[in-house]
C-alpha cells in the first residue's frame, strides 16, 4: 500500500516563494524595455534616441531577418517586419535601422505611411564587425517598438584605416 501524501497548501512558505518569483517575473515581461536603451553604446544611442524623439523603446512588434553568423560583411541582407494595420489612425511612420561598430551609428531610416500597406523593409548592408544590430520602429501615436540582434561577421566590411 502506499502512503497517502498530504496536499500543499497555497499558504506553505516554499509554495508562496514560488508564486511570488513567477509574479514578479511574469510583471517584468509586462514593463517597456526602457533600459535597453541605456546599454547602448554612445554613439548608438544617440541615434536612437534622435530617431524616438525620445520616446521610451518597448521590445515587440518588430522583426528582423538577418542571418545571425555572416560570412562576408560587405553586402549582408537585412528585413524589417513590424505588426502594423496600416490604417491612417495606426501605421508605421518610420522604420530604422542602427548598428553598434560602423563608421555611422544609423544604417537606414525608412519612411512609411498608410498607402505603404505593408510595415516591411528590406536591403543590404555592409557591416565593418560583429556587432548589435537595432531595428525600430516608430508609430503614428508616438510609441516605439524595437528589436536587437547580434550579428557574427567573419569577414569584416567599412574598415577604417589611420
Amino acid at each position: 500500500m502506499t502512503e497517502a501524501r498530504p496536499v500543499p497548501s497555497l499558504l506553505d512558505p516554499a509554495r508562496r516563494e514560488m508564486l511570488l518569483v513567477a509574479g514578479v517575473v511574469g510583471c517584468s515581461l509586462l514593463v517597456p524595455n526602457v533600459a535597453a536603451a541605456a546599454e547602448l553604446p554612445p554613439e548608438m544611442r544617440a541615434a536612437v534616441t534622435a530617431f524616438t524623439r525620445g520616446n521610451p523603446i518597448r521590445e515587440g512588434r518588430v522583426t528582423m531577418d538577418i542571418a545571425e553568423l555572416v560570412e562576408n560583411g560587405n553586402a549582408v541582407p537585412v528585413s524589417v517586419a513590424v505588426q502594423s494595420p496600416m490604417t491612417a489612425a495606426d501605421h508605421v511612420v518610420a522604420i530604422g535601422i542602427f548598428n553598434e561598430r560602423n563608421p555611422q551609428p544609423d544604417v537606414a531610416v525608412f519612411q512609411l505611411s498608410p498607402r505603404s500597406g505593408r510595415a516591411q523593409v528590406s536591403t543590404r548592408i555592409r557591416l565593418a564587425t560583429s556587432q548589435k544590430l537595432v531595428a525600430v520602429a516608430r508609430m503614428a501615436d508616438g510609441s516605439c517598438w524595437s528589436k536587437t540582434v547580434d550579428v557574427i561577421v567573419t569577414i569584416a566590411a567599412c574598415i577604417e584605416t589611420d
